[in-house]
């Protein structure tokens, strides 16, 4: 909030803001198709660590990750210009890619061990990115640390869903033990 006090226009409604803020939920729709589609089916019956989150905060956890790198990648965009704002831009795009990419890999085709490689990528490139935006405005970067701790998380799930069910697990419901 203290950023938002020092920015001028504060009032003022930003379409570019707003529409930078957006950009990120539009590969985002596709992949909720593909999740709702593969979750009671699928995800209910592979075996997942205690340790991971309920499957309701999914949504809002993204919704938040997705704003705040939104707004961060206009942050970056209108303060920098040149070769550091085409780099920024780069690793922002690629970031979102590999994030859209995810959850056709691994919700739609069932490929933990593809998903996990891809996740591992994104990391790195949310990392990068993140560092990016950092030397071009600070809040920027920091917008982009709670995305990047939540990959974090994803990869170590991802991680453990695979090396506990093969690298397509079939999903299939686990008979009852008497």
């Amino acid at each position: 909030l203290i950023h938002f006090y020092k920015r001028e226009r504060m009032g003022v409604l930003s379409l570019p803001a707003l529409g930078a803020t957006l950009l990120p939920f539009a590969g985002a729709i596709p992949g909720s198709i593909i999740t709702r589609k593969n979750t009671k089916t699928w995800y209910e019956h592979v075996k997942k660590p205690s340790w991971r989150p309920p499957n309701w905060a999914f949504g809002p956890v993204w919704s938040c990750l997705y704003a705040g790198m939104g707004y961060a990648s206009y942050l970056a965009y209108q303060g920098s210009e040149g070769d550091t704002l085409r780099k920024a831009m780069a690793l922002y795009a690629s970031q979102l890619i590999l994030n859209w990419s995810w959850t056709p890999v691994f919700f739609g085709q069932h490929n933990v061990k593809g998903a996990f490689y891809l996740l591992t990528g994104l990391w790195a490139n949310v990392a990068a990115c993140g560092l990016s935006f950092y030397k071009i405005d600070k809040t920027a970067g920091y917008l982009m640390a709670p995305y990047l701790a939540w990959v974090s998380l994803a990869t170590a799930l991802n991680y453990w869903i695979w090396r506990h069910n093969g690298d397509r697990p079939e999903g299939k419901p686990q008979p009852k033990s008497e």
